[in-house]
């Protein structure tokens, strides 16, 4: 599967037409600077597709990307740390929770941890959260690049045993290790 067409079509903060036409959605979701954007620009192939900073908490809503004009990508704000106000961290949070946990939608979700660092407890706590709803779910252990090369296996074995019930794909944005296991996977 190849990912041919990839546009934006808006950024969403509540309830919208476009979320029931009927096409699978793919939401990710992931600690602030996770590098859910650079993801999304990586796998699609469209450098500038998704903004990006390196300042968390950039995204202020669920950025909505029609692929191949048959699934949507949402660009969901990061949890965890933002540097914005408490006000705007709270209404990103609620952002988040209403998508996920009160709305009508069913997507497939894709978490995105720091393969580097590992998962946080946020990031056990998202997770433990969606699994409760029943979605699927499934890991991208993201920035793989950045492990040392002697550690990557061990690291990579230890991210698995860390989620044994999901499918884990490693990945790196900058080296594309991953993608086309990975698109192929989101496509299905």
């Amino acid at each position: 599967m190849k990912i041919t067409s990839a546009k934006f079509i808006k950024g969403i903060v509540d309830d919208n037409p476009s979320l029931e036409d009927g096409k699978p959605q793919i939401a990710f979701i992931g600690r602030s600077n996770a590098g859910k954007s650079s993801l999304m620009n990586s796998i699609t192939g469209f450098k500038s597709l998704a903004r990006t900073s390196k300042t968390p908490g950039r995204t202020q809503e669920i950025n909505l990307f029609l692929i191949n004009d048959t699934h949507y990508f949402l660009d969901l704000p990061g949890y965890g740390f933002a540097k914005a106000q408490a006000h705007t961290v709270d209404k990103l949070n609620k952002l988040i929770y209403w998508y996920l946990f009160s709305s009508k939608q069913n997507p497939k979700v894709v978490v995105l941890i720091d393969a580097e660092i590992g998962p946080t407890k946020s990031d056990f706590g998202f997770l433990d959260a969606i699994e409760k709803t029943g979605k699927e779910v499934i890991i991208v252990a993201n920035k793989v690049d950045k492990i040392k090369k002697s550690h990557y296996g061990n690291q990579i074995k230890k991210l698995a045993a860390q989620f044994p019930n999901h499918k884990l794909f490693p990945y790196s944005s900058k080296t594309k290790v991953g993608k086309e296991d990975l698109i192929a996977e989101l496509l299905s």
